[in-house]
Protein backbone atom coordinates (compact mmCIF):
# COMPACT_ATOMS: atom_id res chain seq x y z
CA UNK A 1 0.00 0.00 0.00
CA UNK A 2 1.00 3.59 -0.44
CA UNK A 3 1.68 5.95 2.45
CA UNK A 4 -0.22 5.97 5.73
CA UNK A 5 -2.79 8.42 4.40
CA UNK A 6 -4.66 7.20 1.33
CA UNK A 7 -7.02 9.93 0.18
CA UNK A 8 -10.05 8.58 -1.65
CA UNK A 9 -10.51 9.33 -5.35
CA UNK A 10 -13.11 8.34 -7.92
CA UNK A 11 -10.74 5.81 -9.52
CA UNK A 12 -9.74 4.23 -6.22
CA UNK A 13 -13.38 3.76 -5.24
CA UNK A 14 -14.14 2.18 -8.61
CA UNK A 15 -11.14 -0.17 -8.33
CA UNK A 16 -12.23 -1.22 -4.84
CA UNK A 17 -15.74 -2.06 -6.07
CA UNK A 18 -14.30 -3.96 -9.01
CA UNK A 19 -12.02 -6.11 -6.85
CA UNK A 20 -14.84 -6.84 -4.41
CA UNK A 21 -17.06 -7.96 -7.29
CA UNK A 22 -14.29 -10.08 -8.81
CA UNK A 23 -13.73 -11.91 -5.52
CA UNK A 24 -17.43 -12.60 -5.08
CA UNK A 25 -17.74 -13.79 -8.69
CA UNK A 26 -14.85 -16.17 -8.04
CA UNK A 27 -16.78 -17.50 -5.01
CA UNK A 28 -13.94 -16.80 -2.58
CA UNK A 29 -14.02 -15.41 0.96
CA UNK A 30 -11.39 -12.95 2.17
CA UNK A 31 -9.94 -15.72 4.33
CA UNK A 32 -9.58 -18.03 1.31
CA UNK A 33 -7.91 -15.27 -0.71
CA UNK A 34 -5.55 -14.62 2.18
CA UNK A 35 -4.62 -18.30 2.42
CA UNK A 36 -3.96 -18.64 -1.31
CA UNK A 37 -2.11 -15.32 -1.83
CA UNK A 38 -0.61 -14.47 1.56
CA UNK A 39 -2.37 -11.11 1.55
CA UNK A 40 -3.51 -10.15 5.05
CA UNK A 41 -7.30 -10.26 5.55
CA UNK A 42 -7.26 -6.75 7.01
CA UNK A 43 -5.38 -5.51 3.96
CA UNK A 44 -7.97 -7.13 1.69
CA UNK A 45 -10.74 -5.42 3.62
CA UNK A 46 -9.03 -2.03 3.33
CA UNK A 47 -8.46 -2.51 -0.40
CA UNK A 48 -12.07 -3.51 -1.05
CA UNK A 49 -13.39 -0.55 0.94
CA UNK A 50 -11.05 1.92 -0.82
CA UNK A 51 -9.19 2.70 2.39
CA UNK A 52 -5.91 1.64 0.79
CA UNK A 53 -4.38 1.30 -2.68
CA UNK A 54 -3.05 -2.17 -3.50
CA UNK A 55 0.57 -2.50 -4.53
CA UNK A 56 1.00 -3.66 -8.11
CA UNK A 57 2.20 -7.11 -7.03
CA UNK A 58 -0.76 -7.39 -4.68
CA UNK A 59 -3.17 -6.52 -7.48
CA UNK A 60 -1.50 -9.06 -9.78
CA UNK A 61 -1.85 -11.81 -7.17
CA UNK A 62 -5.54 -11.03 -6.74
CA UNK A 63 -6.25 -10.91 -10.47
CA UNK A 64 -4.38 -14.19 -11.03
CA UNK A 65 -6.39 -15.91 -8.31
CA UNK A 66 -9.71 -14.56 -9.59
CA UNK A 67 -8.87 -15.80 -13.13
CA UNK A 68 -10.26 -12.66 -14.73
CA UNK A 69 -10.31 -12.00 -18.46
CA UNK A 70 -7.57 -10.01 -20.18
CA UNK A 71 -9.97 -7.09 -20.59
CA UNK A 72 -10.83 -7.08 -16.87
CA UNK A 73 -7.16 -7.29 -15.96
CA UNK A 74 -6.37 -4.37 -18.23
CA UNK A 75 -9.17 -2.28 -16.70
CA UNK A 76 -8.01 -3.02 -13.15
CA UNK A 77 -4.37 -2.19 -13.89
CA UNK A 78 -5.41 1.04 -15.62
CA UNK A 79 -7.58 2.02 -12.65
CA UNK A 80 -4.67 1.42 -10.28
CA UNK A 81 -2.41 3.60 -12.43
CA UNK A 82 -5.03 6.36 -12.39
CA UNK A 83 -5.57 5.93 -8.64
CA UNK A 84 -1.87 6.53 -8.06
CA UNK A 85 -2.10 9.96 -9.68
CA UNK A 86 -2.61 12.86 -7.25
CA UNK A 87 -6.16 14.13 -7.02
CA UNK A 88 -7.40 17.71 -6.97
CA UNK A 89 -6.86 17.78 -3.19
CA UNK A 90 -3.12 17.00 -3.32
CA UNK A 91 -2.00 20.60 -2.73
CA UNK A 92 -4.18 20.94 0.38
CA UNK A 93 -3.97 17.52 2.04
CA UNK A 94 -1.77 18.87 4.81
CA UNK A 95 -4.32 21.49 5.81
CA UNK A 96 -7.69 19.76 5.41
CA UNK A 97 -9.24 16.62 6.85
CA UNK A 98 -8.99 13.31 5.00
CA UNK A 99 -12.74 13.26 4.34
CA UNK A 100 -12.75 16.82 3.01
CA UNK A 101 -9.75 16.04 0.80
CA UNK A 102 -11.65 13.04 -0.60
CA UNK A 103 -14.69 15.25 -1.17
CA UNK A 104 -12.59 17.75 -3.15
CA UNK A 105 -11.42 14.88 -5.39
CA UNK A 106 -14.96 13.63 -5.96
CA UNK A 107 -16.34 17.11 -6.58
CA UNK A 108 -13.70 17.77 -9.24
CA UNK A 109 -14.99 14.82 -11.28
CA UNK A 110 -18.70 15.06 -10.54
CA UNK A 111 -21.34 15.75 -13.15
CA UNK A 112 -23.69 17.56 -10.78
CA UNK A 113 -24.00 18.65 -7.16
CA UNK A 114 -27.13 19.34 -5.13
CA UNK A 115 -26.16 21.35 -2.09
CA UNK A 116 -28.12 22.50 0.95
CA UNK A 117 -26.48 24.98 3.33
CA UNK A 118 -27.76 26.31 6.63
CA UNK A 119 -25.31 28.92 7.91
CA UNK A 120 -22.68 29.95 5.38
CA UNK A 121 -22.36 30.41 1.64
CA UNK A 122 -21.33 27.11 -0.04
CA UNK A 123 -17.57 26.88 -0.48
CA UNK A 124 -17.78 26.87 -4.28
CA UNK A 125 -19.45 30.29 -4.19
CA UNK A 126 -17.42 32.02 -1.48
CA UNK A 127 -15.17 35.02 -2.06
CA UNK A 128 -11.68 34.85 -0.61
CA UNK A 129 -12.45 37.47 2.03
CA UNK A 130 -15.63 35.70 3.11
CA UNK A 131 -13.83 32.34 3.25
CA UNK A 132 -11.08 33.77 5.44
CA UNK A 133 -13.67 35.30 7.79
CA UNK A 134 -15.54 31.99 8.12
CA UNK A 135 -12.36 29.99 8.72
CA UNK A 136 -11.01 32.54 11.20
CA UNK A 137 -14.24 32.42 13.21
CA UNK A 138 -14.80 28.67 13.14
CA UNK A 139 -11.13 27.80 13.74
CA UNK A 140 -9.75 30.74 15.74
CA UNK A 141 -6.48 29.04 16.74
CA UNK A 142 -5.53 28.02 13.21
CA UNK A 143 -2.19 29.37 11.94
CA UNK A 144 -2.38 32.08 9.28
CA UNK A 145 -0.69 29.89 6.66
CA UNK A 146 -3.15 27.07 7.31
CA UNK A 147 -6.08 29.48 7.06
CA UNK A 148 -4.81 30.76 3.73
CA UNK A 149 -4.37 27.20 2.42
CA UNK A 150 -7.93 26.29 3.37
CA UNK A 151 -9.29 29.46 1.77
CA UNK A 152 -7.24 28.85 -1.37
CA UNK A 153 -8.66 25.33 -1.60
CA UNK A 154 -12.16 26.84 -1.78
CA UNK A 155 -11.14 29.32 -4.45
CA UNK A 156 -9.48 26.64 -6.59
CA UNK A 157 -12.45 24.29 -6.22
CA UNK A 158 -14.62 26.88 -7.97
CA UNK A 159 -12.86 26.04 -11.26
CA UNK A 160 -15.39 23.21 -11.69
CA UNK A 161 -18.03 25.86 -12.46
CA UNK A 162 -16.11 27.36 -15.38
CA UNK A 163 -14.38 24.33 -16.93
CA UNK A 164 -15.28 23.13 -20.44
CA UNK A 165 -17.87 20.68 -19.06
CA UNK A 166 -18.91 22.65 -15.95
CA UNK A 167 -20.38 21.13 -12.84
CA UNK A 168 -24.16 21.48 -12.71
CA UNK A 169 -24.76 23.09 -9.33
CA UNK A 170 -28.13 23.37 -7.60
CA UNK A 171 -27.94 25.25 -4.31
CA UNK A 172 -30.61 25.77 -1.67
CA UNK A 173 -29.52 28.14 1.12
CA UNK A 174 -31.32 29.07 4.29
CA UNK A 175 -32.19 32.78 4.41
CA UNK A 176 -29.82 33.09 7.39
CA UNK A 177 -26.90 32.68 4.97
CA UNK A 178 -27.56 36.03 3.30
CA UNK A 179 -28.68 37.82 6.48
CA UNK A 180 -25.78 36.91 8.79
CA UNK A 181 -23.00 39.51 8.73
CA UNK A 182 -19.76 37.65 8.08
CA UNK A 183 -16.50 39.59 8.01
CA UNK A 184 -18.16 43.01 8.12
CA UNK A 185 -20.24 45.03 5.62
CA UNK A 186 -17.58 45.25 2.90
CA UNK A 187 -16.88 41.52 2.93
CA UNK A 188 -20.58 40.68 3.00
CA UNK A 189 -21.34 43.14 0.21
CA UNK A 190 -18.72 41.51 -1.98
CA UNK A 191 -20.08 38.06 -1.16
CA UNK A 192 -23.67 38.94 -2.02
CA UNK A 193 -22.53 40.48 -5.30
CA UNK A 194 -20.65 37.28 -6.08
CA UNK A 195 -23.84 35.27 -5.47
CA UNK A 196 -25.76 37.51 -7.85
CA UNK A 197 -23.10 36.97 -10.51
CA UNK A 198 -23.31 33.21 -10.06
CA UNK A 199 -27.10 33.21 -10.55
CA UNK A 200 -26.46 34.26 -14.15
CA UNK A 201 -24.58 31.06 -14.97
CA UNK A 202 -26.55 28.50 -16.97
CA UNK A 203 -25.09 25.67 -14.87
CA UNK A 204 -26.01 27.21 -11.50
CA UNK A 205 -29.45 27.21 -9.90
CA UNK A 206 -29.72 29.08 -6.61
CA UNK A 207 -32.69 29.19 -4.25
CA UNK A 208 -33.24 30.77 -0.86
CA UNK A 209 -35.30 28.96 1.77
CA UNK A 210 -37.05 31.85 3.55
CA UNK A 211 -37.58 32.06 7.29
CA UNK A 212 -41.34 32.02 6.85
CA UNK A 213 -41.17 28.57 5.22
CA UNK A 214 -41.20 27.24 8.77
CA UNK A 215 -39.83 23.86 9.83
CA UNK A 216 -38.15 21.90 7.03
CA UNK A 217 -36.21 18.66 6.36
CA UNK A 218 -32.83 20.40 6.29
CA UNK A 219 -32.83 21.53 9.90
CA UNK A 220 -30.43 18.70 10.76
CA UNK A 221 -27.59 20.38 8.89
CA UNK A 222 -25.96 20.95 5.48
CA UNK A 223 -25.34 18.21 2.94
CA UNK A 224 -24.29 17.72 -0.67
CA UNK A 225 -25.28 15.03 -3.17
CA UNK A 226 -22.79 14.31 -5.95
CA UNK A 227 -23.64 12.54 -9.22
CA UNK A 228 -21.01 11.29 -11.66
CA UNK A 229 -20.93 10.97 -15.46
CA UNK A 230 -19.91 7.28 -15.40
CA UNK A 231 -22.64 4.84 -14.26
CA UNK A 232 -19.89 2.79 -12.62
CA UNK A 233 -19.46 5.56 -10.05
CA UNK A 234 -22.45 5.59 -7.65
CA UNK A 235 -23.78 8.76 -6.08
CA UNK A 236 -22.30 10.13 -2.87
CA UNK A 237 -23.57 12.26 -0.01
CA UNK A 238 -21.20 14.59 1.83
CA UNK A 239 -22.31 15.76 5.27
CA UNK A 240 -20.68 18.63 7.16
CA UNK A 241 -20.75 18.67 10.94
CA UNK A 242 -19.02 20.08 14.01
CA UNK A 243 -17.92 16.59 15.06
CA UNK A 244 -16.45 15.94 11.61
CA UNK A 245 -17.40 15.47 7.98
CA UNK A 246 -18.68 12.24 6.46
CA UNK A 247 -19.04 10.65 3.03
CA UNK A 248 -22.01 8.31 2.66
CA UNK A 249 -22.78 5.68 0.04
CA UNK A 250 -25.67 3.27 -0.33
CA UNK A 251 -28.90 3.47 -2.31
CA UNK A 252 -31.14 3.84 0.75
CA UNK A 253 -29.22 6.76 2.25
CA UNK A 254 -28.75 8.48 -1.11
CA UNK A 255 -32.47 8.22 -1.81
CA UNK A 256 -33.32 9.67 1.61
CA UNK A 257 -31.15 12.74 1.04
CA UNK A 258 -32.47 13.07 -2.51
CA UNK A 259 -36.03 13.21 -1.19
CA UNK A 260 -34.95 15.78 1.43
CA UNK A 261 -33.41 18.00 -1.22
CA UNK A 262 -36.50 17.76 -3.42
CA UNK A 263 -38.61 18.90 -0.47
CA UNK A 264 -36.25 21.77 0.31
CA UNK A 265 -36.21 23.12 -3.24
CA UNK A 266 -40.00 22.87 -3.37
CA UNK A 267 -40.27 24.94 -0.18
CA UNK A 268 -37.68 27.51 -1.31
CA UNK A 269 -38.25 30.65 -3.33
CA UNK A 270 -37.94 30.43 -7.10
CA UNK A 271 -34.48 31.22 -8.55
CA UNK A 272 -35.76 34.64 -9.71
CA UNK A 273 -37.32 35.54 -6.35
CA UNK A 274 -34.21 34.27 -4.60
CA UNK A 275 -32.01 36.56 -6.71
CA UNK A 276 -34.31 39.45 -5.85
CA UNK A 277 -33.96 38.68 -2.13
CA UNK A 278 -30.15 38.55 -2.42
CA UNK A 279 -30.14 41.84 -4.31
CA UNK A 280 -32.34 43.47 -1.67
CA UNK A 281 -30.01 42.23 1.10
CA UNK A 282 -27.03 43.69 -0.80
CA UNK A 283 -28.77 47.07 -1.14
CA UNK A 284 -29.27 47.24 2.62
CA UNK A 285 -25.49 47.11 3.04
Amino acid sequence: MAGKRTVLTVRLRRLAAMLHEMRETAGLSKEEVSTKTGINVTTLYRIETAQARPQRRTLKAMLDLYAVSDAQREDAVELLSDALKPGMSRAYEGSVSEVYAAYINFESEALSARHYQTATVPGLLQTHQYAMAVIDTSMPKLEASMMESRARARMDRAAVLTREDPLELWVVMDEAVIRRMVGGPVTMQGQLERLLQETKRKNVIMQILPFDAGAHPGMGGPFTLLDFPDPADPELVYIEGIAGDELIEGHGEIRRFGVMFDQLRAMALSPRDSANMIEAAARKL
